[in-house]
Protein backbone atom coordinates (compact mmCIF):
# COMPACT_ATOMS: atom_id res chain seq x y z
CA UNK A 1 0.00 0.00 0.00
CA UNK A 2 1.41 3.63 -1.19
CA UNK A 3 1.66 5.71 1.90
CA UNK A 4 3.19 8.78 0.74
CA UNK A 5 1.10 11.87 0.51
CA UNK A 6 0.36 14.09 -2.20
CA UNK A 7 2.57 17.41 -2.18
CA UNK A 8 0.34 20.63 -2.27
CA UNK A 9 2.07 23.59 -3.40
CA UNK A 10 1.89 26.49 -1.36
CA UNK A 11 0.32 30.21 -2.53
CA UNK A 12 3.36 32.58 -3.50
CA UNK A 13 6.01 29.40 -4.05
CA UNK A 14 3.50 27.24 -6.30
CA UNK A 15 5.96 26.41 -9.42
CA UNK A 16 4.14 27.46 -13.12
CA UNK A 17 4.31 23.37 -13.93
CA UNK A 18 2.08 22.97 -10.31
CA UNK A 19 -0.34 25.55 -11.10
CA UNK A 20 -4.14 24.58 -11.07
CA UNK A 21 -7.24 27.38 -11.93
CA UNK A 22 -9.61 26.23 -9.70
CA UNK A 23 -12.23 24.45 -11.55
CA UNK A 24 -15.39 27.06 -10.79
CA UNK A 25 -12.91 30.05 -11.69
CA UNK A 26 -14.10 32.13 -14.71
CA UNK A 27 -12.28 31.86 -17.66
CA UNK A 28 -12.30 35.41 -19.26
CA UNK A 29 -12.19 39.12 -17.39
CA UNK A 30 -16.28 39.54 -18.61
CA UNK A 31 -17.16 36.19 -17.13
CA UNK A 32 -14.91 37.32 -13.82
CA UNK A 33 -17.22 40.46 -13.50
CA UNK A 34 -20.75 38.66 -13.70
CA UNK A 35 -19.08 36.19 -11.36
CA UNK A 36 -18.31 39.22 -8.82
CA UNK A 37 -21.66 41.08 -9.23
CA UNK A 38 -23.54 38.10 -9.48
CA UNK A 39 -23.97 37.46 -5.84
CA UNK A 40 -25.66 39.44 -3.63
CA UNK A 41 -23.15 39.69 -0.74
CA UNK A 42 -21.35 41.79 -2.96
CA UNK A 43 -24.03 44.50 -3.35
CA UNK A 44 -25.08 44.21 0.61
CA UNK A 45 -21.06 44.80 1.33
CA UNK A 46 -21.56 47.53 -1.18
CA UNK A 47 -24.31 49.35 -0.07
CA UNK A 48 -23.02 48.56 3.87
CA UNK A 49 -19.88 50.48 2.88
CA UNK A 50 -21.72 53.29 1.42
CA UNK A 51 -24.30 53.74 3.84
CA UNK A 52 -22.35 56.62 6.52
CA UNK A 53 -21.64 58.90 3.28
CA UNK A 54 -25.90 57.79 2.06
CA UNK A 55 -26.71 58.24 5.71
CA UNK A 56 -24.44 62.19 6.37
CA UNK A 57 -25.92 63.11 2.80
CA UNK A 58 -29.66 62.44 3.56
CA UNK A 59 -29.47 63.55 7.04
CA UNK A 60 -27.65 66.84 6.57
CA UNK A 61 -30.49 67.67 3.70
CA UNK A 62 -32.77 67.17 5.86
CA UNK A 63 -31.71 68.78 9.39
CA UNK A 64 -28.30 69.66 9.74
CA UNK A 65 -24.53 69.54 9.92
CA UNK A 66 -24.56 67.49 13.20
CA UNK A 67 -27.37 65.07 13.09
CA UNK A 68 -25.71 64.04 9.82
CA UNK A 69 -22.65 63.66 11.56
CA UNK A 70 -24.31 61.67 13.78
CA UNK A 71 -26.06 59.77 11.24
CA UNK A 72 -22.86 59.07 9.59
CA UNK A 73 -21.71 57.67 12.75
CA UNK A 74 -24.33 55.54 13.34
CA UNK A 75 -24.52 53.80 10.06
CA UNK A 76 -20.76 52.76 10.55
CA UNK A 77 -21.61 51.03 13.62
CA UNK A 78 -24.63 49.51 12.03
CA UNK A 79 -22.50 48.24 9.53
CA UNK A 80 -19.92 46.79 12.25
CA UNK A 81 -23.07 44.97 13.90
CA UNK A 82 -24.13 43.36 10.29
CA UNK A 83 -20.52 41.70 9.78
CA UNK A 84 -20.34 40.68 13.36
CA UNK A 85 -23.80 39.21 12.97
CA UNK A 86 -23.09 37.43 9.75
CA UNK A 87 -19.75 36.29 11.93
CA UNK A 88 -18.03 37.99 8.64
CA UNK A 89 -14.50 39.44 9.25
CA UNK A 90 -15.07 42.97 11.34
CA UNK A 91 -11.79 44.61 10.09
CA UNK A 92 -13.40 46.40 6.66
CA UNK A 93 -15.98 47.63 9.08
CA UNK A 94 -13.76 48.83 11.60
CA UNK A 95 -11.21 50.74 9.07
CA UNK A 96 -14.58 52.34 7.91
CA UNK A 97 -15.44 53.74 11.76
CA UNK A 98 -12.09 54.84 11.69
CA UNK A 99 -12.62 56.73 8.04
CA UNK A 100 -15.85 57.95 9.16
CA UNK A 101 -14.37 59.09 12.44
CA UNK A 102 -11.77 61.33 11.03
CA UNK A 103 -14.30 62.70 8.29
CA UNK A 104 -16.69 63.08 11.47
CA UNK A 105 -13.84 65.45 12.74
CA UNK A 106 -13.03 67.34 9.88
CA UNK A 107 -16.25 67.91 8.65
CA UNK A 108 -17.04 69.10 12.53
CA UNK A 109 -13.32 71.44 12.40
CA UNK A 110 -14.66 73.06 9.16
CA UNK A 111 -18.14 73.45 10.25
CA UNK A 112 -19.03 72.20 6.45
CA UNK A 113 -20.58 69.19 5.10
CA UNK A 114 -17.93 68.70 2.68
CA UNK A 115 -15.27 68.58 5.17
CA UNK A 116 -16.81 65.43 5.42
CA UNK A 117 -15.27 64.18 2.00
CA UNK A 118 -12.00 65.81 2.25
CA UNK A 119 -10.39 62.67 3.28
CA UNK A 120 -11.84 60.17 0.34
CA UNK A 121 -11.19 63.14 -1.86
CA UNK A 122 -7.13 62.87 -1.04
CA UNK A 123 -6.97 59.06 -0.74
CA UNK A 124 -6.76 58.75 -4.79
CA UNK A 125 -3.43 60.62 -4.40
CA UNK A 126 -2.00 58.72 -2.15
CA UNK A 127 -3.02 55.78 -4.05
CA UNK A 128 -1.41 57.23 -6.96
CA UNK A 129 1.61 57.73 -5.39
CA UNK A 130 1.57 54.57 -4.12
CA UNK A 131 1.66 52.51 -7.74
CA UNK A 132 3.79 55.24 -9.59
CA UNK A 133 6.21 54.02 -6.83
CA UNK A 134 5.79 50.15 -6.95
CA UNK A 135 6.14 50.49 -10.93
CA UNK A 136 9.21 52.34 -10.70
CA UNK A 137 10.40 49.49 -7.98
CA UNK A 138 9.37 47.20 -11.11
CA UNK A 139 6.73 45.53 -8.75
CA UNK A 140 3.45 46.67 -9.43
CA UNK A 141 1.24 46.77 -6.50
CA UNK A 142 -1.62 44.93 -7.79
CA UNK A 143 1.09 41.75 -7.82
CA UNK A 144 2.08 42.90 -4.22
CA UNK A 145 -1.36 42.42 -3.36
CA UNK A 146 -2.88 39.74 -5.72
CA UNK A 147 -0.11 37.43 -5.88
CA UNK A 148 -1.05 34.96 -2.99
CA UNK A 149 -4.57 34.97 -4.17
CA UNK A 150 -3.76 33.93 -7.57
CA UNK A 151 -1.00 31.36 -6.32
CA UNK A 152 1.90 32.71 -8.36
CA UNK A 153 5.13 32.22 -8.14
CA UNK A 154 7.35 34.14 -5.47
CA UNK A 155 9.62 35.58 -7.52
CA UNK A 156 6.47 36.82 -9.90
CA UNK A 157 8.29 40.17 -10.55
CA UNK A 158 11.19 38.54 -12.46
CA UNK A 159 8.40 36.44 -14.70
CA UNK A 160 7.93 39.17 -18.14
CA UNK A 161 4.70 38.36 -18.43
CA UNK A 162 3.32 38.39 -15.08
CA UNK A 163 4.76 41.84 -14.53
CA UNK A 164 3.52 42.67 -17.59
CA UNK A 165 -0.17 42.37 -16.36
CA UNK A 166 0.15 43.33 -13.27
CA UNK A 167 2.20 46.89 -15.14
CA UNK A 168 -1.61 46.83 -16.97
CA UNK A 169 -3.42 45.98 -14.15
CA UNK A 170 -1.48 48.78 -11.83
CA UNK A 171 -1.57 51.32 -14.55
CA UNK A 172 -5.25 51.30 -15.54
CA UNK A 173 -5.66 51.74 -11.31
CA UNK A 174 -3.93 55.11 -11.48
CA UNK A 175 -5.80 56.10 -14.80
CA UNK A 176 -9.20 55.53 -12.76
CA UNK A 177 -7.64 57.34 -9.44
CA UNK A 178 -6.76 60.21 -11.47
CA UNK A 179 -10.15 60.38 -12.89
CA UNK A 180 -11.55 59.55 -9.44
CA UNK A 181 -9.51 62.67 -8.07
CA UNK A 182 -10.53 65.10 -10.55
CA UNK A 183 -13.81 64.48 -9.99
CA UNK A 184 -13.50 64.78 -5.98
CA UNK A 185 -11.85 67.59 -6.73
CA UNK A 186 -14.15 69.84 -8.92
CA UNK A 187 -17.00 68.69 -7.02
CA UNK A 188 -14.89 69.44 -3.24
CA UNK A 189 -14.17 73.11 -4.87
CA UNK A 190 -18.15 73.58 -5.53
CA UNK A 191 -19.39 71.86 -2.10
CA UNK A 192 -21.35 69.42 -4.43
CA UNK A 193 -22.01 67.16 -1.57
CA UNK A 194 -23.92 64.30 -3.44
CA UNK A 195 -21.31 63.92 -6.27
CA UNK A 196 -18.72 63.33 -3.84
CA UNK A 197 -20.92 60.61 -2.10
CA UNK A 198 -21.52 59.31 -5.50
CA UNK A 199 -18.18 59.14 -6.43
CA UNK A 200 -16.94 58.01 -2.78
CA UNK A 201 -19.45 54.87 -2.82
CA UNK A 202 -18.07 53.75 -6.72
CA UNK A 203 -14.56 53.51 -5.92
CA UNK A 204 -15.61 50.38 -4.03
CA UNK A 205 -17.22 48.74 -6.86
CA UNK A 206 -15.04 49.58 -9.62
CA UNK A 207 -11.95 48.76 -8.00
CA UNK A 208 -13.42 44.99 -7.39
CA UNK A 209 -13.97 44.84 -11.46
CA UNK A 210 -10.51 45.62 -11.89
CA UNK A 211 -8.94 42.88 -9.23
CA UNK A 212 -11.43 40.40 -10.45
CA UNK A 213 -10.41 40.87 -14.14
CA UNK A 214 -7.12 40.75 -13.06
CA UNK A 215 -7.03 37.63 -11.11
CA UNK A 216 -8.23 36.09 -14.35
CA UNK A 217 -5.28 37.54 -16.32
CA UNK A 218 -2.62 36.38 -13.90
CA UNK A 219 -4.23 32.55 -13.87
CA UNK A 220 -4.66 32.76 -17.73
CA UNK A 221 -0.97 33.50 -17.67
CA UNK A 222 0.29 31.22 -15.55
CA UNK A 223 -1.70 28.75 -17.22
CA UNK A 224 -0.07 29.01 -20.39
CA UNK A 225 3.59 28.75 -18.81
CA UNK A 226 2.92 25.26 -16.93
Amino acid sequence: MDNRRAVVPQAGSTPHSAFRTPANAPQSGWAAIKQTWSDPERWVAGLVAAAPSLAFIAVNAAASLYPAIFAAASAAIAGLGYRVARRQSPRSALIGILVVAVCAVVAAVTGQARGFFLVPTLIPFAVILFCLGSIVARRPLTGLILNRVTGGPREWYQHRELRRVHLIATSTAIAINVVNAAIQMIFYGRGDTVVLAVAHAATGPVFATLVAVTIVAVRRTLARQR
